[in-house]
C-alpha cells in the first residue's frame, strides 16, 4: 500500500520521537516501504552542525543507524532552509513531494493554549498535505 514513509526528524530532540520512529518503522515492515528521515536546518553553525555537508552526514548517520535497529531501508533527506523556524511547514510540505513520500508520520506534542492561535506542525501538514498523514502523539 505505501511504498515511501517521510518521517520529519529535529536531529537536537531525538529522544522525543521515539513513538513516531517506532510507528513508521512498523508501516515501512509491513509494506515492504522505504523511510525516509527529513530534517530541516540553516546554513549557518548551530550546535547541531558546524555547516550544511555536516548537518546532512549526521542526518546520514541517523537514517543508517534507524535501519539497522529497526531492520528497514532507510534514507537521508535533509533540507537547508533560510529560517527554519518560519519555513518549517512548507518546507516539509515541498519534501513530501521531493521525496516521493505517499505517507508521513510524524511526532507531535500534547496540545496547549497557543495550539488554538497558531496550528501545530502536525495539524499543518495533515491538513495540506496530498498524501496521508499519521501524526503520533
Amino acid at each position: 500500500m505505501f511504498k515511501r514513509i517521510m518521517v520529519p526528524v529535529d536531529l537536537s530532540h531525538v529522544d522525543r520521537l521515539d513513538k513516531a520512529l517506532t510507528c513508521a518503522a512498523d508501516m515501512a515492515k509491513l509494506h515492504g516501504a522505504t523511510v525516509v528521515y527529513v530534517a530541516v536546518s540553516s546554513a549557518t553553525p548551530s550546535a547541531l552542525a558546524h555547516n550544511p555537508e555536516e548537518f546532512a552526514a549526521k542526518l546520514a548517520e541517523f537514517a543508517e543507524s534507524q535501519g539497522a535497529a529497526q531492520g528497514i531501508t532507510a534514507e537521508p533527506h535533509a533540507v537547508i532552509s533560510h529560517d527554519p523556524t518560519i519555513d518549517l511547514d512548507p518546507t516539509l510540505l515541498k519534501a513530501v513531494a521531493d521525496t516521493g513520500a505517499d505517507l508521513v508520520v510524524m511526532a507531535s506534542h500534547v496540545p496547549n493554549v497557543s495550539d488554538y492561535i497558531w496550528p501545530s506542525n502536525g495539524g499543518r501538514i495533515a491538513s495540506h498535505a496530498k498524501v496521508t498523514v499519521m501524526v503520533v502523539r
